[in-house]
Protein backbone atom coordinates (compact mmCIF):
# COMPACT_ATOMS: atom_id res chain seq x y z
CA UNK A 1 0.00 0.00 0.00
CA UNK A 2 1.05 3.54 -1.02
CA UNK A 3 2.61 6.03 1.93
CA UNK A 4 0.70 9.14 3.55
CA UNK A 5 1.78 11.85 4.48
CA UNK A 6 -0.27 13.53 7.61
CA UNK A 7 0.49 17.48 7.31
CA UNK A 8 -1.43 18.93 9.42
CA UNK A 9 -3.09 18.28 13.35
CA UNK A 10 -6.33 15.95 12.77
CA UNK A 11 -8.37 13.55 14.50
CA UNK A 12 -6.55 9.99 15.90
CA UNK A 13 -9.44 8.72 14.21
CA UNK A 14 -7.85 9.64 10.79
CA UNK A 15 -4.90 7.72 11.84
CA UNK A 16 -6.93 4.74 13.42
CA UNK A 17 -8.61 4.38 9.48
CA UNK A 18 -5.35 4.37 7.84
CA UNK A 19 -3.93 1.88 10.26
CA UNK A 20 -7.16 -0.72 10.40
CA UNK A 21 -6.73 -0.51 6.74
CA UNK A 22 -3.02 -0.77 6.74
CA UNK A 23 -2.02 2.26 5.09
CA UNK A 24 1.43 3.39 6.34
CA UNK A 25 1.55 7.32 6.94
CA UNK A 26 3.62 9.38 8.67
CA UNK A 27 2.43 12.70 10.50
CA UNK A 28 4.41 15.57 10.19
CA UNK A 29 3.01 19.18 11.21
CA UNK A 30 4.15 22.66 11.26
CA UNK A 31 5.92 22.94 8.32
CA UNK A 32 6.70 25.68 5.98
CA UNK A 33 6.51 25.33 2.59
CA UNK A 34 10.31 24.64 1.78
CA UNK A 35 9.91 21.67 4.69
CA UNK A 36 7.01 20.31 3.36
CA UNK A 37 8.43 20.88 -0.69
CA UNK A 38 11.28 19.02 0.98
CA UNK A 39 9.63 16.05 2.34
CA UNK A 40 6.36 15.21 0.16
CA UNK A 41 8.72 13.07 -2.42
CA UNK A 42 8.25 9.89 -1.89
CA UNK A 43 4.56 9.97 -0.59
CA UNK A 44 1.75 9.33 -2.54
CA UNK A 45 -1.13 10.90 -0.66
CA UNK A 46 -1.40 13.96 1.35
CA UNK A 47 -3.81 15.12 4.03
CA UNK A 48 -4.19 18.87 5.64
CA UNK A 49 -6.35 20.96 6.71
CA UNK A 50 -6.51 24.81 7.16
CA UNK A 51 -3.56 25.74 8.01
CA UNK A 52 -1.18 23.99 6.08
CA UNK A 53 -0.39 25.81 2.23
CA UNK A 54 -0.10 23.24 -0.56
CA UNK A 55 1.62 25.43 -3.21
CA UNK A 56 2.57 24.56 -6.33
CA UNK A 57 6.39 24.49 -5.57
CA UNK A 58 5.13 21.45 -3.21
CA UNK A 59 2.97 19.95 -5.87
CA UNK A 60 5.94 19.91 -8.03
CA UNK A 61 8.32 18.45 -5.35
CA UNK A 62 5.44 15.35 -4.88
CA UNK A 63 7.31 13.49 -7.69
CA UNK A 64 5.14 10.61 -6.33
CA UNK A 65 1.83 12.11 -4.97
CA UNK A 66 -1.53 11.01 -6.30
CA UNK A 67 -3.94 12.80 -4.07
CA UNK A 68 -4.32 15.13 -1.62
CA UNK A 69 -7.10 15.41 0.48
CA UNK A 70 -8.74 18.02 2.46
CA UNK A 71 -9.86 17.58 5.99
CA UNK A 72 -12.82 19.93 5.44
CA UNK A 73 -14.87 22.07 2.70
CA UNK A 74 -12.76 24.96 1.20
CA UNK A 75 -9.55 24.40 -0.84
CA UNK A 76 -8.42 27.51 -1.53
CA UNK A 77 -5.13 26.76 0.15
CA UNK A 78 -4.47 23.95 -2.15
CA UNK A 79 -3.28 25.17 -5.76
CA UNK A 80 -6.01 22.94 -7.11
CA UNK A 81 -4.60 23.93 -10.93
CA UNK A 82 -0.80 22.74 -10.16
CA UNK A 83 -2.46 19.31 -8.81
CA UNK A 84 -5.01 19.35 -12.29
CA UNK A 85 -1.74 19.58 -14.02
CA UNK A 86 -0.09 16.96 -12.55
CA UNK A 87 -2.84 14.67 -12.62
CA UNK A 88 -2.86 15.00 -8.57
CA UNK A 89 -6.52 14.37 -7.10
CA UNK A 90 -7.59 16.64 -5.08
CA UNK A 91 -10.67 15.84 -2.57
CA UNK A 92 -12.83 17.20 0.46
CA UNK A 93 -15.11 16.51 2.72
CA UNK A 94 -17.66 18.63 1.93
CA UNK A 95 -20.35 17.57 4.41
CA UNK A 96 -18.33 17.15 7.53
CA UNK A 97 -18.41 20.77 8.40
CA UNK A 98 -22.18 21.71 7.93
CA UNK A 99 -23.86 21.23 11.01
CA UNK A 100 -20.77 23.26 12.90
CA UNK A 101 -20.64 25.69 9.93
CA UNK A 102 -24.33 26.49 10.53
CA UNK A 103 -24.67 25.92 14.22
CA UNK A 104 -21.87 28.94 14.52
CA UNK A 105 -23.90 31.27 11.91
CA UNK A 106 -26.97 30.73 13.98
CA UNK A 107 -25.20 31.83 17.02
CA UNK A 108 -23.56 34.56 15.86
CA UNK A 109 -26.85 35.89 14.22
CA UNK A 110 -28.41 35.82 18.11
CA UNK A 111 -25.69 37.35 19.12
CA UNK A 112 -25.85 40.09 16.66
CA UNK A 113 -29.79 40.69 17.38
CA UNK A 114 -29.37 40.56 21.09
CA UNK A 115 -25.89 42.66 21.40
CA UNK A 116 -24.96 39.56 23.38
CA UNK A 117 -20.69 40.35 22.85
CA UNK A 118 -21.33 44.00 23.63
CA UNK A 119 -23.45 43.47 26.59
CA UNK A 120 -20.97 40.83 28.08
CA UNK A 121 -17.98 43.45 27.80
CA UNK A 122 -19.48 46.12 29.02
CA UNK A 123 -21.00 44.10 32.47
CA UNK A 124 -17.30 43.28 32.81
CA UNK A 125 -16.32 46.73 33.02
CA UNK A 126 -18.41 47.32 35.98
CA UNK A 127 -21.42 48.76 33.63
CA UNK A 128 -24.95 48.35 34.00
CA UNK A 129 -26.03 49.73 30.83
CA UNK A 130 -29.32 47.69 29.86
CA UNK A 131 -31.14 50.60 27.26
CA UNK A 132 -27.79 50.25 25.72
CA UNK A 133 -27.98 46.99 24.26
CA UNK A 134 -31.62 46.62 23.67
CA UNK A 135 -32.03 43.99 20.56
CA UNK A 136 -34.44 42.99 18.04
CA UNK A 137 -36.44 39.87 17.88
CA UNK A 138 -35.99 36.97 15.19
CA UNK A 139 -39.74 36.18 14.94
CA UNK A 140 -41.21 37.52 12.04
CA UNK A 141 -37.88 39.21 10.59
CA UNK A 142 -36.69 38.06 7.25
CA UNK A 143 -33.15 36.16 6.29
CA UNK A 144 -31.46 36.38 3.06
CA UNK A 145 -29.02 33.24 2.62
CA UNK A 146 -27.21 33.69 0.05
CA UNK A 147 -25.83 30.29 -1.01
CA UNK A 148 -28.61 28.08 -0.35
CA UNK A 149 -26.59 24.66 -0.18
CA UNK A 150 -26.10 22.34 2.63
CA UNK A 151 -25.45 24.73 5.05
CA UNK A 152 -27.47 27.40 3.75
CA UNK A 153 -30.44 24.94 3.68
CA UNK A 154 -29.79 24.16 7.32
CA UNK A 155 -29.46 27.58 8.26
CA UNK A 156 -32.71 28.12 6.55
CA UNK A 157 -34.37 25.36 8.64
CA UNK A 158 -33.32 26.48 11.73
CA UNK A 159 -34.85 30.49 10.75
CA UNK A 160 -37.87 28.87 10.00
CA UNK A 161 -37.88 27.43 13.74
CA UNK A 162 -37.34 30.80 14.81
CA UNK A 163 -40.08 32.02 12.90
CA UNK A 164 -38.55 34.01 10.32
CA UNK A 165 -39.48 34.24 6.91
CA UNK A 166 -36.57 32.98 4.80
CA UNK A 167 -35.27 33.98 1.11
CA UNK A 168 -32.39 33.13 -0.48
CA UNK A 169 -30.20 33.69 -3.91
CA UNK A 170 -28.29 30.84 -5.77
CA UNK A 171 -27.55 30.61 -8.71
CA UNK A 172 -27.24 27.02 -9.19
CA UNK A 173 -30.87 26.58 -7.43
CA UNK A 174 -33.78 26.52 -9.81
CA UNK A 175 -36.40 25.72 -6.83
CA UNK A 176 -36.27 24.89 -3.39
CA UNK A 177 -38.40 23.78 -0.67
CA UNK A 178 -36.55 25.21 2.22
CA UNK A 179 -36.52 29.44 0.63
CA UNK A 180 -37.95 31.57 -1.57
CA UNK A 181 -35.50 31.71 -4.79
CA UNK A 182 -35.05 35.64 -5.61
CA UNK A 183 -32.16 37.92 -7.08
CA UNK A 184 -29.33 39.15 -4.67
CA UNK A 185 -30.18 42.97 -5.14
CA UNK A 186 -34.16 42.34 -3.98
CA UNK A 187 -32.65 40.27 -1.29
CA UNK A 188 -30.44 42.53 0.04
CA UNK A 189 -32.79 45.14 0.19
CA UNK A 190 -34.99 42.97 2.01
CA UNK A 191 -33.44 40.96 4.29
CA UNK A 192 -32.95 42.06 7.81
CA UNK A 193 -30.43 39.74 8.42
CA UNK A 194 -28.42 38.21 5.27
CA UNK A 195 -25.81 35.09 5.99
CA UNK A 196 -23.37 34.38 3.45
CA UNK A 197 -22.26 30.44 2.38
CA UNK A 198 -20.73 30.60 -0.96
CA UNK A 199 -17.08 29.58 -1.92
CA UNK A 200 -14.26 31.86 -2.88
CA UNK A 201 -14.10 32.42 -6.52
CA UNK A 202 -12.92 34.90 -9.04
CA UNK A 203 -16.41 35.69 -9.27
CA UNK A 204 -17.47 35.97 -5.30
CA UNK A 205 -14.92 37.86 -4.58
CA UNK A 206 -15.54 41.08 -2.98
CA UNK A 207 -19.29 40.07 -4.02
CA UNK A 208 -20.71 42.13 -1.08
CA UNK A 209 -18.49 45.49 -1.33
CA UNK A 210 -19.69 49.14 -0.58
CA UNK A 211 -22.67 49.26 -3.52
CA UNK A 212 -24.14 46.14 -2.01
CA UNK A 213 -23.89 47.74 1.34
CA UNK A 214 -25.36 50.41 0.46
CA UNK A 215 -28.75 48.36 -0.93
CA UNK A 216 -29.27 47.04 2.81
CA UNK A 217 -31.34 47.97 5.38
CA UNK A 218 -29.91 50.23 7.62
CA UNK A 219 -31.53 47.81 10.37
CA UNK A 220 -29.52 45.10 9.02
CA UNK A 221 -27.04 42.60 9.56
CA UNK A 222 -24.72 40.82 7.74
CA UNK A 223 -22.98 37.79 8.90
CA UNK A 224 -19.88 35.68 7.23
CA UNK A 225 -18.74 32.71 8.23
CA UNK A 226 -17.97 31.69 4.74
CA UNK A 227 -14.77 32.98 3.20
CA UNK A 228 -13.02 36.58 4.07
CA UNK A 229 -12.63 37.42 0.56
CA UNK A 230 -16.04 37.31 -0.10
CA UNK A 231 -16.84 40.63 1.86
CA UNK A 232 -14.50 43.64 1.18
CA UNK A 233 -13.07 44.42 4.55
CA UNK A 234 -12.80 48.08 4.55
CA UNK A 235 -16.57 48.58 2.94
CA UNK A 236 -17.78 46.78 5.26
CA UNK A 237 -16.04 48.14 8.52
CA UNK A 238 -16.93 51.29 6.97
CA UNK A 239 -20.63 50.60 6.85
CA UNK A 240 -20.90 49.58 10.09
CA UNK A 241 -19.11 52.43 11.73
CA UNK A 242 -21.25 55.18 9.97
CA UNK A 243 -24.45 53.45 10.47
CA UNK A 244 -25.20 52.16 6.75
CA UNK A 245 -26.12 48.84 8.28
CA UNK A 246 -26.57 48.11 11.83
CA UNK A 247 -23.87 45.58 12.51
CA UNK A 248 -22.13 42.12 11.54
CA UNK A 249 -20.29 39.23 12.16
CA UNK A 250 -17.64 37.87 11.29
CA UNK A 251 -15.46 34.73 11.10
CA UNK A 252 -13.61 34.51 8.23
CA UNK A 253 -11.13 37.35 6.70
CA UNK A 254 -9.35 37.73 3.62
CA UNK A 255 -5.67 36.96 5.09
CA UNK A 256 -5.49 34.78 8.11
CA UNK A 257 -5.16 35.58 10.54
CA UNK A 258 -6.18 39.05 10.28
CA UNK A 259 -3.50 42.07 10.70
CA UNK A 260 -4.21 43.55 14.07
CA UNK A 261 -5.01 46.81 11.93
CA UNK A 262 -7.73 45.12 9.92
CA UNK A 263 -10.59 47.52 10.04
CA UNK A 264 -12.71 44.34 11.34
CA UNK A 265 -11.66 44.44 14.63
CA UNK A 266 -11.85 48.10 15.41
CA UNK A 267 -15.86 48.59 15.26
CA UNK A 268 -17.97 47.97 18.26
CA UNK A 269 -20.86 46.73 16.32
CA UNK A 270 -18.97 43.97 14.45
CA UNK A 271 -18.59 40.74 16.28
CA UNK A 272 -15.84 38.51 15.06
CA UNK A 273 -14.30 35.23 16.25
CA UNK A 274 -10.95 33.32 14.88
CA UNK A 275 -12.70 31.34 11.81
CA UNK A 276 -14.45 29.09 14.54
CA UNK A 277 -16.85 27.88 11.68
CA UNK A 278 -16.29 24.30 11.77
CA UNK A 279 -13.98 24.11 15.39
CA UNK A 280 -16.06 21.29 17.22
CA UNK A 281 -15.04 18.07 18.28
CA UNK A 282 -17.57 16.52 16.47
CA UNK A 283 -16.55 17.94 12.96
CA UNK A 284 -13.23 17.32 13.35
CA UNK A 285 -13.64 13.65 14.04
CA UNK A 286 -16.21 13.46 11.35
CA UNK A 287 -14.29 15.22 8.24
CA UNK A 288 -11.07 13.06 9.55
CA UNK A 289 -12.24 10.00 8.88
CA UNK A 290 -14.20 10.66 5.91
CA UNK A 291 -10.86 12.20 4.11
CA UNK A 292 -9.21 8.95 5.19
CA UNK A 293 -12.01 6.50 3.96
CA UNK A 294 -11.80 8.24 1.04
CA UNK A 295 -7.89 8.03 0.55
CA UNK A 296 -8.26 4.20 1.52
CA UNK A 297 -10.71 4.06 -1.20
CA UNK A 298 -8.64 5.47 -4.05
CA UNK A 299 -5.76 3.28 -3.23
CA UNK A 300 -7.82 0.44 -3.55
CA UNK A 301 -9.99 1.46 -6.37
CA UNK A 302 -8.47 4.50 -8.22
CA UNK A 303 -11.94 5.97 -7.33
CA UNK A 304 -11.74 9.17 -5.69
CA UNK A 305 -14.97 10.60 -4.40
CA UNK A 306 -15.73 14.38 -3.79
CA UNK A 307 -12.83 15.21 -6.00
CA UNK A 308 -12.90 18.87 -6.68
CA UNK A 309 -11.25 18.61 -9.81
Amino acid sequence: MEKVLIADEVAQECLQVLRANEVPFDQRTKLDEKQLAGLVPGYAGLIVRSSVKVTRPVIEAGKELKIIGRAGVGVDNIDVKAATERGIKVINSPAGNTTSAAEHTFGLLLASARNVVAGSVSLMKGEWKRSKFTGVELEGKTLGIVGLGRIGSKIAGYAKAFGMRVIAHDPFVKESAVATLIALDELLRTSDFITLHVALTDKTRNMIGERELKMMKKSAVLVNVARGGVVNEEALAGAVRDGVIAGAAVDVFATEPPSPENPLLHVEKIIVTPHLGASTHDAAVRVAVDVAEKMVEFFKTGKARDSVN
